[in-house]
């Protein structure tokens, strides 16, 4: 089976590449615990990776939208005024997270920073208010793409991770793994 070709344009690059290809999971039942216990943490990291990106692309996102809607209802207030409101997260949706417990912290934030800014190539997002309608308009379409895929690409990760811990899981339930040997090999630590 071949390995996907990464692109620029996939949130994650190959660490999510690599979790989301078929064979990430293939004989995960005939591995040792430490090696699934590996693999789920490598999910764990490119889940909180993604995570975190998306943050930064929803801020940004929210800023462009809110700007072309303050310029569609001629509302004279300025965008740093509106700062406040758009981020107190009014009008969105209820969170779709998982509730996940994250014990490990993002990896390169500038990497993600760049991730995102490159989704809207020479549009400076600093200085919304000064870019022309069209301008603002394709970058509120790109970051939403951009959205799209990386939470389509976060999903995959997710299963990816319960998956791992399904069969952690299993193992204890069905006597192949002892909590002891888990508690004493983390006290060595």
């Amino acid at each position: 089976m071949t390995e996907p070709t990464p692109t620029l344009s996939s949130a994650g690059g190959r660490a999510v590449d690599t979790l989301l290809a078929p064979a990430f999971l293939e004989d995960v039942e005939q591995r040792t615990m430490t090696d699934v216990r590996a693999l789920r943490r490598q999910a764990e990291q490119s889940e909180v990776d993604l995570s975190y990106t998306r943050r930064l692309l929803q801020g940004r996102l929210d800023i462009v939208r809110r700007e072309l809607q303050r310029r569609a209802e001629h509302d004279g207030r300025s965008l740093v005024d509106l700062l406040p409101e758009i981020l107190s997260e009014k009008g969105r949706g209820p969170a779709h997270g998982l509730g996940r417990h994250q014990t490990v912290q993002p990896s390169n934030p500038a990497d993600h920073e760049h991730w995102v800014n490159s989704l809207a190539p020479g549009v400076d997002l600093s200085d919304v208010g000064e870019l022309p309608d069209d301008q603002l308009e394709n970058a509120a379409r790109s970051l939403a793409a951009g959205e799209r895929g990386l939470s389509e690409r976060r999903r995959g990760v997710q299963q990816v991770m319960d998956a791992l811990a399904g069969e952690l899981g299993r193992r204890y339930r069905d006597g192949e793994a002892d909590v002891a040997q888990l508690l004493a090999a983390e006290g060595r630590h």
